[in-house]
């Protein structure tokens, strides 16, 4: 397979895909992979065009919910992109297709990452609506490359009602909060049981709890799910619910939140800059800067413009509506990086003396939602640049520049 993905067209996350969503929940057992599945399906059923990324690439699970045959590798197109296989019109791709189920992925961190890359931007996915990734519990490798690889729509968080699950999946969304991916909302699993005998309802792992944890984060709630064996056998069958049973209990349940993470989803506001790799000299590869100001209300560490105001100034605008011009030997001596910076302690390393003063970038690139990385003409690099750091340092500079006044 290839491994660059194309530049993303306007109003794309990748080529031909307008959203990306994660599916997370910080935590296993909680069903997460079902709910991506019949979630995928029950978008597809109001008209969507939707692809399903199976990011656990150590315990692919997808495939058998799929009903699609695992250790059989997707065929490839004449570029080397790989085309993943149908199953009930929904497209896939798993590690599951390219290992038996006997063959375990022995990998290390970093080969995971790079699987994951693969399945991003060496698929062959054509025109989608939503691309929807199913991710490994916890809060590791995989989720950080992902935030780090795509401008993401948001994420979902997947959680049972029983506290313990409630816990770690807070972690989760405070993850994806950290890396300023919006938090579409919170999905409640197993919420109840309905006796198919008799009738009555037991809450098996208490009941209430996702949207609880909603109110208190401040986040949507976008639905419950009840605990049902239909569920699991459509899903051992190869037949998800949402395609055999689709008006069944948890078919509308599944229905009632794809609609409600539609209109989430198609009503977020403008995510801020479109990736881009800058060249500082010259300018090529540089983001946009508005010709407006930002509508008001905008979030204090989303910019939306980015600039060469002069060699030794960078500008930033942001959501909100507030522009600051950072001093580029100020953003060098600010660097967080492990060289600069004790990574237990956060004990300074770096001696400012040893910083000449015509240090400038060379290059600046987006990563992800949240920060830039910045390449210098000193040799350094900088690692991640975090927005939320860059609207401190451009904060300091105003209210020095006050205090001279």
């Amino acid at each position: 397979m290839a491994s660059d993905p194309q530049s993303p067209g306007a109003g794309e996350k990748l080529p031909g895909i307008r959203h990306v969503i994660a599916i997370g929940s910080g935590k296993g057992g909680v069903g997460k992979s079902t709910v991506s599945v019949n979630l995928a399906y029950a978008l597809q059923q109001q008209g969507a065009k939707v692809g399903l990324l199976d990011a656990d690439i150590l315990g692919p699970s997808i495939p058998g919910m799929l009903g699609i045959p695992a250790g059989q590798p997707p065929p490839s197109t004449p570029d080397g992109q790989a085309v993943p296989p149908e199953a009930h019109g929904l497209k896939a791709i798993s590690m599951g297709m390219l290992t038996g189920d006997d063959s375990p992925a022995v990998l290390r961190g970093p080969m995971v990452s790079k699987y994951l890359r693969m399945f991003i931007g060496a698929v062959a996915w054509g025109e989608l609506d939503y691309l929807l990734i199913d991710l490994p519990p916890g809060t590791g490798d995989i989720q950080l490359t992902l935030a780090q690889s795509i401008p993401l729509s948001g994420a979902v968080i997947v959680t049972t009602p029983q506290d313990v699950s409630l816990k770690i999946a807070r972690r989760g969304l405070r993850m994806f909060e950290r890396v300023q991916v919006p938090i579409l909302g919170v999905v409640e699993n197993m919420s109840s049981f309905t006796c198919p005998h008799c009738g009555k309802e037991t809450d098996i792992f208490r009941r209430g709890g996702g949207e609880r944890m909603s109110r208190e984060l401040g986040v949507p709630f976008l639905g419950a799910i009840p605990l049902s064996a239909d569920v699991v056998e459509c899903g051992d069958a190869g037949r998800p619910v949402m395609v055999a049973q689709p008006e069944s209990g948890p078919g509308l349940a599944y229905r009632a939140i794809a609609a409600e993470l539609t209109a989430r989803v198609e009503g977020l506001p403008g995510a801020g800059l479109k990736p881009f790799v800058w060249n500082w000299d010259d300018g090529a590869g540089a983001p946009p800067w508005p010709a407006k100001p930002p509508a008001a209300g905008g979030a204090a560490t989303t910019p939306v413009g980015l600039r060469r105001r002069d060699a030794r100034t960078l500008s930033v605008w942001w959501a909100d509506g507030v522009q600051h011009d950072i001093d580029v030997r100020d953003l060098r001596l600010a660097c967080h990086c492990a060289l600069c910076v004790e990574e237990m302690t956060g004990r300074p390393l770096l001696d400012p003396a040893t910083v000449r003063a015509d240090v400038a970038p060379r290059s600046l690139m987006s990563v992800g939602n949240y920060a830039v990385a910045v390449t210098w003409n000193d040799g350094h690099n900088s690692g991640l640049d975090t927005f939320s750091r860059l609207r401190e340092l451009g904060e300091r500079g105003a209210a020095r520049t006050v205090e001279d006044v």
